[in-house]
């Protein structure tokens, strides 16, 4: 299925409001018979609205995101009409400029332009297709453009109108990141070569190289490269970039492949020669194959068009990233800034962990354990590269955006869902490192930068207008906040540091884990930050709170996933819990309303994260509230709320809540929508909810999950029958809120039946998720 402007011409208006209001999520539809799944992907979802998507071509955890940039600072606007390039690296859902490596254009005529804001090529979204592994786009140039890739390389086909200036532009020194440095090499007639450095991500980091190499299918009839503004026709070496020239009054079809690597030319060249060398089409359908096989891995039955297209698109952005880091020849560049060589595994990078380690490390290690795996080694060989743990990773750099310890349950969840066999110790140690001490002042990493504090008054403070003393976020800004996400850091270390036969370690790190307790302010009965003196600091108003990162003391409250008890305890039990959750998320308003509560109550700015009383489903902190309700004995109310957050989701341009994050957002709708949820984020405990599915079959590695397969059920669910009267699995009732990755590793079914009430179902004393003592 293609995916054009006619489909899609009132995305932010009147048919996404109808869509939203008259059909609820879990609304039913015959399913198509022989449809590939591949048809079902929108990728211009989220490329509206600061969703922050790209639509271009890329295969699963592939090195090349080959997408068209129009402007925006992260790529790719849907609300805008020119085409700067086609460039060879995106990341879903970042929040700031990053990648946009070599936009290469297609143009006509004398190249006189060689700034591409001035160059742009315009389009319209009636000449534009997208399809996973697949771009097309007609430019009113009249030059038609395709794109697709494999793992290391993009691959473009031009199509120009007949002339003897059918011209393709590569600029080297304009992305989206801050350009450093470029070269430009025209090696032969058919060949250049490009090297870039560049920097920066929300703010300046380390600088990083990328190497790339771009093969064309016949020779140039002429070529020059550009410094500045200057063009010098006939030079094969300049800094800024290079264009070379085509005749196309016969053959008007141009074909090139540019291979990328992070390592130097040569690994560029071995790239090139591994994966080059085939047709567009074969590439093309390569591409969708892997796709396909991808996608196929989770089959569901049930819900209509809309919902199943947003479901599998949401599927496909959860396979973006992480990316492929090593060559085809098995080396890479380390955070030591050396050149290693990988053994029996795959080297990836990029490293979105305050986001990802809360829904996206979860679902692929549920999907893609053998990918998983490879991207915790990667994470460990970091560590012992570089001396420390990263915390927000762009290809071979730290740039410490976000806070807290969002590596600990990253690895620790690895650990849990059994991916680190043989690496256990060298995981801990890590860790350990990590959790008990600061990189020092010569090490760009921050790592748990407040932790000297932490660990000595039990607190990390707030200390407004501290100076930085390295790029990136400081956790010294969001005191309460880092305490809460390094108090459950350390219950999920300590879990770990219990099971490996390290009990004095274990005791220690499971008493900070309790240390949430000390930002507890009674007065007020929220969390509260505190300076450095100790005393709280900031307006008493929970939703005027300060110290907290992208969120206030209300979003906050529930982030204590390893002591849920405890917390409700602290706020005065169940009944004053679940009244809080009941204001939290509007309820009552919700209940009446679950799409208009979702759009009008709820915070839904993009970057809306301040001075709210309400749920916020487009960002991190609140991803697991909605889930409280299954620890307060109501679980039927993390359904209501559950679903109505699913209508944020759309098969629009503007369907996407908030950034996408590396696929943070889509593996929360994935895992939401089928009824399972990593409620304990570092640990093995799945919560469960209504899927909105009558069925789903997942197939899963047998080398993790012996039966290779599990159905979840749930028969007739829909907006208004959504409430689970009973559970049973394999056949026998099951009363409980959760499972343990060994339960689902047992299970071949899951089953639920659903009515239109509340039932008892999962409301007894031991139906909650354990705390982790």
């Amino acid at each position: 299925m293609r995916w054009t402007r006619r489909l899609r011409l009132c995305t932010a208006g009147v048919v996404a409001a109808s869509a939203l209001f008259a059909a609820p999520v879990t609304a039913r539809a015959a399913e198509p018979s022989d449809a590939q799944l591949t048809g079902l992907v929108n990728p211009f979802i989220g490329t509206e609205n600061e969703g922050n998507t790209y639509p271009g071509a890329a295969v699963p955890f592939g090195m090349v995101q080959f997408s068209p940039d129009t402007g925006h600072n992260t790529g790719y606007d849907y609300s805008q009409n020119h085409i700067r390039g086609f460039s060879l690296v995106h990341l879903s859902g970042v929040g700031c400029g990053l990648g946009g490596d070599l936009p290469v254009l297609p143009t006509t005529g004398d190249v006189t332009q060689t700034d591409y804001a001035r160059y742009a090529a315009e389009f319209s979204h009636d000449d534009e297709t997208a399809s996973p592994g697949y771009y097309e786009v007609g430019l009113k140039t009249g030059i038609r453009a395709e794109l697709t890739a494999t793992r290391r390389t993009g691959v473009q086909r031009y199509t120009f109108p007949a002339t003897d200036k059918a011209n393709v532009l590569l600029n080297a020194a304009q992305s989206l990141h801050t350009g450093v440095s470029s070269t430009v090499e025209i090696l032969d007639n058919r060949t250049v070569r490009t090297a870039i450095t560049g920097r920066g991500f929300c703010q300046d980091t380390k600088p990083y190289t990328v190497y790339t190499i771009t093969r064309f299918d016949r020779p140039f009839t002429a070529y020059g490269t550009w410094d500045g503004p200057t063009v010098t026709s006939g030079s094969r070496t300049g800094r800024d970039g290079a264009y070379v020239r085509f005749d196309t009054t016969k053959d008007r079809t141009v074909e090139a492949t540019t291979a990328l690597s992070y390592v130097d030319a040569h690994g560029a060249a071995v790239n090139l020669r591994a994966e080059g060398g085939r047709s567009f089409d074969a590439v093309r359908r390569g591409a969708e194959r892997a796709w396909e096989d991808r996608l196929d891995d989770v089959r569901v039955k049930g819900g209509d068009d809309s919902l199943r297209r947003t479901f599998y698109s949401s599927l496909y952005r959860s396979f973006l990233a992480p990316n492929i880091g090593s060559d085809a020849d098995g080396r890479y560049t380390g955070w030591d800034q050396r050149i290693h060589r990988t053994d029996g595994f795959t080297y990836y990078q990029n490293w979105s962990l305050w986001d990802t380690y809360r829904t996206q490390s979860q679902l692929l290690s549920l999907l893609a354990p053998r990918e998983a795996r490879d991207m915790a080694i990667s994470v460990i060989k970091i560590s012992e590269e570089s001396g420390w743990l990263p915390k927000w990773g762009y290809g071979t750099v730290e740039t410490n955006i976000m806070t807290g310890d969002p590596v600990t349950p990253f690895l620790t969840n690895a650990y849990q869902q059994g991916l680190l066999k043989g690496y256990e110790e060298r995981a801990y140690r890590a860790l350990k490192r990590n959790a008990d001490g600061v990189p020092p002042a010569d090490s760009p990493a921050l790592g748990r930068e407040a932790d000297k504090e932490y660990i000595a008054e039990g607190f990390a403070p707030y200390i407004k207008g501290r100076p930085h003393v390295k790029p990136g976020d400081s956790d010294y800004d969001h005191g309460a906040s880092a305490t809460l996400e390094y108090a459950l850091s350390d219950a999920m270390l300590a879990r770990m540091a219990r099971d490996l036969g390290h009990p004095g370690d274990a005791a220690r790190y499971a008493a900070r884990a309790q240390s949430y307790r000390n930002i507890f302010d009674p007065s007020t009965g929220f969390f509260r930050a505190r300076d450095a003196s100790g005393a709280f600091t900031g307006p008493a108003d929970p939703a005027q709170s300060e110290g907290f990162h992208e969120g206030t003391s209300w979003q906050y409250q529930w982030l204590v996933p390893q002591d849920l008890p405890g917390m409700v305890s602290l706020i005065g039990g169940e009944q004053a819990a679940n009244a809080r959750l009941d204001s939290f998320f509007a309820y009552d308003q919700l209940l009446a309303d679950p799409a208009r509560t979702a759009r009008e109550v709820w915070v839904n700015g993009p970057y809306d994260y301040y001075n709210a009383d309400k749920y916020n489903p487009q960002n991190e902190p609140d991803l697991i509230a909605p889930y409280t309700y299954l620890s307060t004995g109501q679980p039927w109310k993390t359904t209501d709320v559950v679903h109505a957050a699913l209508t944020l989701f759309t098969d629009t341009p503007t369907g996407m809540t908030g950034n996408d994050d590396l696929g943070t957002m889509s593996a929360w709708n994935v895992l939401s929508s089928i009824g399972i949820f990593p409620v304990q984020p570092g640990y093995d405990t799945w919560g469960l909810s209504t899927p909105v599915f009558d069925r789903v079959d997942l197939t899963l590695d047998r080398r993790y999950y012996p039966h290779g397969a599990l159905s979840i059920s749930a028969p007739g669910t829909s907006g208004t029958d959504r409430y689970i009267q009973s559970a049973r699995t394999d056949g026998k009732a099951y009363d409980r809120t959760y499972l343990t990755t060994g339960g689902l590793r047992s299970l071949r079914s899951l089953s639920f039946t659903v009515g239109p009430h509340p039932s008892e179902w999962g409301t007894s004393a031991l139906a909650a998720p354990h705390a982790l003592k």
